[in-house]
């Protein structure tokens, strides 16, 4: 098996019995009843909040640049007698068929783009597929280093067919003049005889405030308010904001 087709589908098994927790719904769900459909969202992955926010009835379409996470989450919709207009696209080069009023991402998504300049990109993905009146919401974080006695520990579950799937953390670099952290996860998967290892990098890039708001202006959108998830105001040293954003008048 090809390295990276064993990577894409280790890491697909591994995400339903190792995920440790869904998105919260009511953050989605209440800023795309204020901004309006059409909706999209990006990075959907598997389907949370997706799914919750089409079962209450509104037009969310959703955007993943995995396959395999997509295949999963039809698999959960048509489970949930769910449907949804899905993407395969990576979200630095969306070229999707209508605009949106309302376009976000649910979680850290935001922090998995490596650099400011494929962040900038994505950015100008959602102004252009925005409409002039639409609003977007970009949750983002400030990665905490992996505590040392995690180092090397083994997470594991059984995945389809009874294989056993581990995966744990082998090292990690933080440059945070970079502002990036490097992760070397190591995926295993135990069938029987039958073993199978890889390791990659998992990158997170993250971003100031200010530095953020910069990004966002050179694509064309303004920062209409930075608030912790649940709506309220945080201090300027937050680390866990979600940006509300608008096309720039």
């Amino acid at each position: 098996m090809d390295p990276a087709d064993f990577y894409t589908g280790i890491v697909a098994e591994l995400y339903g019995p190792l995920k440790s927790f869904a998105q919260d719904p009511e953050p989605y769900a209440a800023f795309v009843e204020r901004a309006g459909v059409p909706a999209l969202e990006l990075g959907c992955g598997d389907g949370d909040p997706l799914l919750e926010l089409r079962r209450r009835g509104l037009e969310v379409d959703g955007v993943d640049s995995s396959a395999d996470m997509l295949e999963r989450l039809r698999s959960r919709a048509g489970e949930q007698g769910v449907t949804a207009d899905l993407f395969h696209q990576r979200m630095e080069s969306l070229d999707l068929p209508r605009r949106y009023r309302a376009i976000f991402l649910a979680g850290p998504t935001f922090t998995l783009l490596p650099d400011d300049a494929t962040a900038l990109a994505a950015l100008r993905g959602i102004r252009a597929h925005l409409t002039d009146d639409g609003s977007a919401l970009v949750p983002l974080f400030t990665p905490e280093p992996t505590p040392s006695d995690r180092i090397g520990h083994v997470r594991s579950a059984v995945g389809p067919g009874g294989a056993d799937l581990r995966v744990s953390v082998v090292s990690e670099r933080r440059d945070e003049a970079a502002r990036t952290q490097t992760t070397l996860l190591r995926y295993e998967r135990h069938h029987g005889p039958d073993v199978s290892v890889t390791e990659r990098p998992w990158v997170l890039h993250w971003y100031p405030r200010e530095v953020f708001e910069e990004l966002a202006a050179t694509a064309g959108l303004t920062v209409t308010a930075v608030t912790d998830p649940d709506g309220a105001p945080v201090p300027a040293d937050a680390t866990d904001l979600h940006v509300h954003l608008a096309p720039a008048t």
